[in-house]
């Protein structure tokens, strides 16, 4: 999507890697962003896995991958998504992000306003995930 200029809203949810649950740390691992006047539901992330080592060696990072395939399927809306991909653009968001694993957590849903919502994905993940 191109930049324009109307300002749209969105919402947006970071993406956790909580590789023990009891010990209550977390890696940020991606950003799922929703913008409905623009139709748009989007995920971009990057598993650092030294930062994952570094809070639990023995964490199968494939697993990790994975799961973050699997978000990617749902946002695009196709077959790596199963039956979420099928839902409409807001129900895909509404499973994104409800809690469903105890290794990848969505944070809280925050909010935000763009003239590029599609763009934004990419300046949340630089600033949140790093």
């Amino acid at each position: 999507m191109s930049e324009s200029s109307t300002l749209h809203p969105y919402q947006y949810v970071v993406l956790r890697c909580v590789p023990r649950v009891d010990r209550e740390e977390f890696v940020n691992l991606g950003v799922v962003l929703y913008c409905q006047a623009a139709d748009l539901l989007q995920v971009a992330w990057q598993v650092d896995e030294t930062r994952l080592a570094a809070l639990w060696p023995q964490l199968p990072v494939s697993a990790v991958r994975e799961a973050m395939a699997f978000i990617d399927g749902v946002c695009a809306g196709d077959a790596r998504g199963g039956a979420a991909a099928r839902q409409p653009v807001s129900q895909r968001f509404g499973f994104l992000k409800a809690p469903r694993s105890t290794v990848i957590q969505p944070g809280p849903v925050h909010g935000g306003l763009s003239h590029d919502p599609a763009g934004e994905v990419a300046r949340l993940v630089e600033v949140l995930v790093g």
